[in-house]
């Protein structure tokens, strides 16, 4: 992945030019709830780096992994809403309200909307050596091995989990989901031969793909992928599936607006890219409907 990438995932962290001069006035922590080397960590850094760039002050990540990214979630809620700490949200965290009945924070609530960053593409993988070379191999086989396929995974309630769920549900499969701390863990363990399959963001896995070290059964998003134009959609074979991710920018609930407003742009691009490499718009980033709907965004527009 390319940084001009990150330059077009963040396009809409451009500084505006009203209000809160002084800040960042040290370095910024921008958490994530996933281990280094996935795709949200991913995406993460190459913010960071643009931020730290276009800002004039350090912008680096922190890793606080674990409980399904509430680690994380609680970090950001307790954290001085000063705007020099900041968290980058997905899916996940929406999700975990549902998962999670004692959760000691309201995410939606606990925090502030800064600026929806783009949407992730997920790719069903497998070894090499595995017999299925399409998704219908796929479910051939485990069809005649019920209960005896293992697929990777994030953890639960991530974008590629819940993409897992969605395909295993359509399809009525006996395959049994082993959540990991992230994509990265994931990604050592069906190179190493401990799992056959794996559902994950595109980020962690194409690299592996592109070396010819695993093999893209589809994506699963509505349409091919423009870095992997010969990977079928997992629709092609299920009309109707379709699972993707998102991410965005985070604080504090009381961090000053002036110092939120300055890290979006007064303009989102419409046929910019975002980090994995797909175009983005507001029209279609599930996280920009999500912001506005609950009234904390800027207008991107």
């Amino acid at each position: 992945m390319r940084c001009s990438a990150a330059g077009a995932a963040a396009a809409l962290a451009l500084p505006r030019i009203a209000g809160a001069q002084a800040y960042p006035s040290r370095p910024v922590r921008l958490i994530v709830g996933f281990p280094a080397g996935g795709q949200i960590d991913i995406i993460a850094r190459l913010i960071a780096q643009w931020l730290s760039d276009r800002l004039g002050q350090q912008f680096f990540v922190d890793n606080r992994p674990g409980a399904a990214s509430n680690i994380a979630a609680e970090a950001i809620v307790r954290a001085p809403a000063d705007g020099h700490t900041l968290f980058l949200a997905n899916g996940t965290n929406a999700v975990n309200a549902t998962l999670f009945e004692k959760l000691s924070f309201d995410f939606v609530r606990d925090t502030a909307a800064v600026a929806s960053i783009n949407r992730i593409p997920v790719v069903l993988t497998v070894r090499l050596a595995f017999p299925a070379k399409t998704v219908s191999d796929l479910i051939a086989y485990a069809r005649a091995n019920p209960g005896k396929l293992n697929v990777a995974t994030p953890p639960k309630g991530t974008a590629p989990y819940m993409a897992a769920e969605l395909f295993k549900a359509t399809v009525g499969l006996d395959i049994t989901l082993i959540p990991y701390r992230g994509d990265a863990p994931a990604v050592t363990d069906l190179l190493g031969g401990q799992v056959p399959a794996a559902f994950g963001g595109i980020s962690s896995w194409i690299e592996q793909v592109r070396a010819g070290k695993v093999r893209a059964l589809a994506v699963a998003s509505a349409e091919r992928l423009e870095m992997l134009p010969e990977v079928p959609t997992i629709g092609d074979t299920l009309p109707g599936y379709e699972a993707s991710g998102w991410c965005g920018i985070v604080a504090p609930k009381d961090t000053p607006v002036g110092r939120s407003s300055k890290i979006i742009s007064r303009r989102k691009p419409r046929n910019g890219a975002n980090s994995s490499g797909q175009p983005t718009s507001s029209r279609n980033d599930p996280t920009s409907h999500t912001f506005h709907k609950s009234g904390f965004a800027n207008d991107h527009h």
